[in-house]
C-alpha cells in the first residue's frame, strides 16, 4: 500500500521572508529598526516561519537585536509602500505586494504613527 504525496506547500515553502533593510517596529517594545539579516538560532522557541532563524534587527549604536517575525510591524512611508534603505519605488511596490500577499494588514503600520494601515488610505 503506497501513500499519496500531495502537492501541498509546506509553511516554509510558503515563507516570504522580510527582505534586509525593511524598515520594522517591534509590535509590543515599539523600538524601530533595519532587518539586517537573519541569524541561525540552536536553542528557544520564538523562531521564523522557517523554524530555525530569527531576524537580526539593527536599531542603531551598533547595536543589534534578534527577534522573530511574529514579533514585528512592517512601516509603510505616505503613500503605503514598505520602507526600504536606497531602493527604486518600483522595487518597494515589488516588495509592498509580496508582504501584503502573506501578512495581515495590522501588521503594516505607518511610519510616525503607531495605527494599522489600509493600502487606500
Amino acid at each position: 500500500m503506497s501513500t499519496a504525496k500531495t502537492n501541498r506547500p509546506t509553511p516554509v515553502e510558503r515563507w516570504v521572508r522580510i527582505p534586509d533593510g525593511t524598515k520594522v517596529r517591534h509590535r509590543s517594545e515599539a523600538y524601530d529598526g533595519v532587518i539586517d539579516g537573519l541569524t541561525e538560532i540552536v536553542s528557544g522557541s520564538e523562531r521564523n516561519p522557517d523554524g530555525k532563524t530569527q531576524y537580526r534587527v539593527n536599531v542603531g549604536d551598533s547595536t543589534r537585536l534578534l527577534v522573530s517575525e511574529d514579533h514585528l510591524n512592517i512601516l509603510l512611508d505616505n503613500k503605503n509602500l514598505v520602507l526600504l534603505a536606497r531602493e527604486s519605488e518600483l522595487y518597494r511596490r515589488n516588495v509592498t505586494d509580496r508582504l501584503r500577499a502573506v501578512f495581515a494588514e495590522d501588521r503594516f503600520v505607518r511610519i510616525g504613527g503607531k495605527e494599522p494601515s489600509s493600502p487606500g488610505k
